[in-house]
């Protein structure tokens, strides 16, 4: 399998990937946690691995004061902190005279101005030819007021001008906190952007086992010949974290488990899991058939709403044996706070594929361990197979992909144990990224920042995506608005709240022991 079934098979890659163009990256927020942890870090894994435009430079655009090497010295420690390729010294010297440093507040005119002047003596250094990716990773507050910005100071340029060079934004989830809230920022940005210049990016779409989605299914007959209601019971898709939420109390305050995970990486992973095949491997062909995934999920019945929606909040509670305290206590959540630290889903698609096969969400915090995964439960045997005379039952064939940690694809099946009377027991066929190719698979950011200097959106959300997927999900966020939650529900530590096991239990289910 190769991540290269992804992008535009008519676009010049060189050995190892996709082939970046020189350009600038302004990173809006450049103080903030994502750009020490994530972003430079990938710039440096693309440096070292032949990924990164030989004509590039990054610029740091953050409203704290600080120089050029200051900046430096902070992403050097940051890269030998969070890198998985701890830096070279030779490599390092020749990378961090990339990097620079501006500072301004997000809406001062002057700041920008500067910007333009500086990124245009850049521009003559490193003959980056004008192009420009501006990566946003500030809060969703500031979107429209630094997309406006760099509009009125000819940042970015216009599509269909004589303009030569290309201007692309990156923005950082969330896209909105509901529906409205989602089409408003969408009419805000459009005024100044085109969809083509717009990169949504959510980080699960980069991991290797999510680009291999698509492979798996639509190069190997084996699973799209049985990929339907005809021989898949249910799905279950799980995004489980052993962490609380730490130093984030007033981000997941706004937040909460519904709108900081699953409208955005779960839905992603069900619309890649459930599409049909595209009718080609461009960008614009694989978003159209995940938007008519999403638009064909059922509504979530309102009448009959706690039979299908689970959400909880845990208490204090064990992780690995050591004592943590619930989410009430943590620091800048309020004593009777009300947000949900988990969600549980059960979902229907009504089309011709999926039509009665009930497709089950999780996602929480303070559960046992640290998985993402998407589980394939396949039909059990008829009543009169071979063995029904056996005492216990035979287990259901399941097809686990596993995005993180340990990122591959397991198969269950049934075997025989030896022996003149041996039972039937299930095996595990496993395939690990890492053990089989013998090299730690890329960071997502990694692919995601490449792709989109190679300009490809395909593992970018599309608009009409991000809408879709807010428009079966908003109602959930009104009705609990006006109904009390009953919280804590569940300890930490354990895999949630009773009431998502009943959700299974009712049609004789249960969720998979990770």
């Amino acid at each position: 399998m190769t991540s290269e079934f992804f992008g535009n098979p008519l676009e010049e890659h060189n050995g190892n990937g996709k082939a970046a163009a020189p350009c600038i990256m302004v990173i809006f927020g450049a103080t903030g946690d994502l750009t020490g942890r994530k972003l430079l870090p990938a710039l440096y894994n693309l440096a070292s691995d032949g990924q990164l435009p030989a004509h590039f430079a990054c610029v740091g655009f953050a409203r704290r004061d600080k120089t050029h090497g200051v900046f430096q010295q902070e992403m050097f420690d940051a890269i030998n902190c969070f890198s998985r390729t701890k830096p070279d010294q030779a490599l390092w010297d020749s990378f961090k005279n990339q990097l620079y440093y501006h500072r301004s507040e997000f809406d001062d005119d002057q700041g920008y101005e500067a910007l333009k002047h500086f990124l245009d003596e850049l521009d003559k250094k490193y003959d980056t030819k004008g192009n420009r990716v501006f990566y946003l990773s500030t809060q969703p507050s500031f979107f429209p007021t630094i997309i406006e910005k760099l509009h009125k100071h000819k940042l970015v340029y216009p599509i269909g001008s004589d303009q030569n060079a290309w201007s692309r934004v990156i923005i950082e989830k969330p896209f909105g906190n509901d529906l409205k809230s989602a089409i408003d920022l969408q009419q805000q940005i459009s005024q100044y952007l085109d969809e083509s210049q717009i990169y949504r990016i959510d980080h699960y779409l980069g991991k290797e086992t999510v680009q291999n989605l698509l492979v798996l299914r639509f190069s190997n007959p084996i699973f799209e010949s049985v990929w339907n209601n005809r021989y898949i019971d249910h799905m279950q898709i799980t995004v489980s974290e052993e962490i609380g939420i730490g130093t984030r109390g007033h981000f997941f305050e706004e937040a909460g488990m519904l709108r900081d995970i699953v409208q955005n990486h779960v839905m992603q992973l069900l619309s890649l899991v459930a599409m049909e095949p595209p009718t080609n491997l461009s960008a614009h062909a694989i978003h159209d058939e995940k938007v008519k995934v999403l638009e064909s999920i059922r509504p979530i019945p309102l009448d009959n709403f706690d039979a299908h929606v689970v959400r909880g909040q845990y208490g204090p509670g064990f992780i690995n044996g050591t004592a943590v305290c619930g989410y009430r206590q943590e620091n800048n959540v309020p004593p009777d706070s009300s947000v949900e630290t988990y969600v549980a889903l059960e979902l229907f698609i009504d089309n011709w594929r999926w039509s009665g096969v009930p497709i089950y969400l999780r996602a929480g915090k303070r559960l046992p361990k640290r998985a993402t995964e998407i589980a394939i439960s396949f039909k059990q045997a008829p009543p009169g197979c071979l063995f029904h005379m056996i005492d216990k039952p035979i287990e259901s064939n399941i097809l686990v992909i596993r995005i993180q940690p340990d990122e591959g694809i397991s198969l269950k099946m049934n075997c025989k144990v030896p022996g003149l009377n041996g039972p039937i027991q299930p095996v595990k066929m496993d395939f690990r990224y890492s053990s089989h190719f013998g090299m730690t698979p890329p960071e997502a950011y990694e692919r995601l920042l490449c792709d989109c200097m190679a300009g490809d959106g395909t593992l970018f959300a599309r608009v009409d995506e991000v809408l879709a997927s807010w428009k079966l999900l908003t109602p959930v966020l009104e009705r609990w608005q006006t109904s009390k939650a009953d919280f804590p529900n569940y300890e930490a530590g354990s895999w949630g709240p009773e009431a998502a096991d009943k959700m299974l239990s009712k049609s004789n289910r249960k969720w998979r022991l990770i």
